[in-house]
Order: structure tokens, then sequence, then C-alpha cells
């Protein structure tokens, strides 16, 4: 599992280290994701998680969820087109589950790519994100995960 500055990053995940978003590719074609840890980190106790509802297609780039905290409310942004597939009702009912656990039941939603073979190559393999990060955080001033 890598790390940076007190955050982790489980290996078989795939991470879009400008967006501080996870996914993972599941037996069926579709890829969950979610924020990561540094994303719960910087925004705090999250106090609301609005994900795009089953059947909405996705743009690159574009909000896939609305993630608001006592401190902040922005977008979450995907990496590649696509249509949600399922949504974690559970987290929309509790936030803070992300908190607790970004990697597992923090999940945020599931989704058929358009192309995920060509949005792969843009994502960074879990063994090797532990320096893009330790760069983004050295550059945003984030002084880690507490």
């Amino acid at each position: 599992m890598a790390t940076a500055r007190g955050c982790v990053f489980p290996d078989e995940l795939l991470y879009d280290v400008p967006n501080n978003m996870w996914y993972r590719e599941e037996p069926d074609g579709s890829v969950v994701t979610g924020l990561t840890m540094v994303a719960v980190a910087l925004a705090g106790q999250l106090v609301a998680v609005t994900p795009k509802k089953a059947g909405k297609p996705l743009q690159a780039g574009k909000s896939c969820a609305t993630i608001e905290s006592g401190k902040w409310v922005g977008p979450a942004k995907i990496a590649f087109d696509g249509e949600v597939t399922a949504v974690n009702d559970a987290l929309t009912a509790d936030p803070k589950l992300a908190n607790a656990d970004p990697y597992q039941g923090g999940w945020l939603m599931r989704v058929k790519p358009t192309a995920w073979e060509e949005a792969k190559k843009s994502l960074v393999p879990g063994g090797q994100v532990a320096a893009p990060y330790e760069a983004k955080m050295a550059a945003d001033g984030f002084a880690g995960c507490a």
C-alpha cells in the first residue's frame, strides 16, 4: 500500500491525482469510484454527498457528484465518459462513511465506462501513486492526512 504524508492509497486501485478520485475495475466491466483519503482530509467531515442518479450519462472532467462539508461544497469529477449504473445509498444516507472508510464503505458510485481502456492510460496505478501525490501535496501546501 502506497503512502504519502500519512495518506494511504491501496495498490489495487487506480488514481486520478489532480481530482483526488480512485477507481476499481470490476469483473463485469464496470468501475467503482470514490474520493481518496486526500479528498476527504481536505474537505473535512462530509455532511452531504449527492451523486448523479443511476442511468445518467457522465462526461470526462465533469461532475459526477456534489460533495459538501462544513467548509467546502464542490464537484467530484469523473476521469472518463460513462453511465452511472449504481450509487452508494449508504453513503448518501451517512456521508461520514467516506471520512471513516474512503476505499470500501465510502465508495461513491458504479459506472459503466464508454472507453475504459483508453481512460485507464490517464490514471496512476496504486503502486506508483505516492510520488505524484507527494508532489501534489507539496504544490498545494497540504500537510497530509491526520
